[in-house]
């Protein structure tokens, strides 16, 4: 694989947008196998994951270690561990992953200036399967209204390529 393996790999609402992050330390929330952890230490980034899952977590070691790539991975469970440094982070990064009890978390992990990257599924993904507990998909504007307090730089919600619903910001601490 190559750096535009690691490319397609990512989450496309990141590498669409990558241009509007700032160079620092990044963490990433639930990185699962670290595919976006990855792809954003291939471009210079400081990242660090963590995930509940010690699998997950070794797969992302060793990828990033197969690239040559430097990043930090931990498991922790974000239900019991809130894990987030406060001021600690230029860019805090989650995918498919809903916690509500953790955006307090995230805001304050952010260095004053640092951005928040959240993408992940709404209420109408009931229609296309997998999740379907409403405790884990955001209802309509959920997100944007999460990140008021934020200055919103991007923002999507809907169905996507008709085959997922999902909403994502990229907003700024101010």
């Amino acid at each position: 694989m190559n750096n535009k393996s690691l490319e397609k790999n990512a989450s496309l609402f990141l590498v669409e947008n990558i241009n509007l992050l700032p160079q620092g330390r990044v963490l990433d929330v639930a990185m699962g196998e670290g595919r976006n952890a990855i792809y954003l230490a291939s471009l210079g980034f400081k990242v660090e994951g963590v995930d509940i899952s010690g699998e997950a977590v070794e797969i992302a070691k060793k990828t990033a270690m197969d690239y040559s790539l430097d990043i930090s991975a931990h498991v922790a469970d974000l239900e019991k561990d809130t894990y987030i440094a406060k001021d600690s982070y230029d860019v805090i990064i989650c995918f498919n992953y809903l916690q509500r009890s953790l955006m307090p978390y995230i805001k304050a992990g952010l260095r004053k200036g640092g951005f928040v990257v959240y993408e992940t599924y709404i209420i109408d993904q009931v229609r296309f399967g997998k999740p379907h507990n409403p405790d884990f998909l955001l209802k309509h504007n959920e997100l944007l209204d999460m990140f008021r307090d934020f200055r919103c730089i991007r923002y999507h919600e809907g169905v996507m390529e008709n085959r997922k619903a999902t909403a994502g910001i990229i907003a700024q601490k101010v």
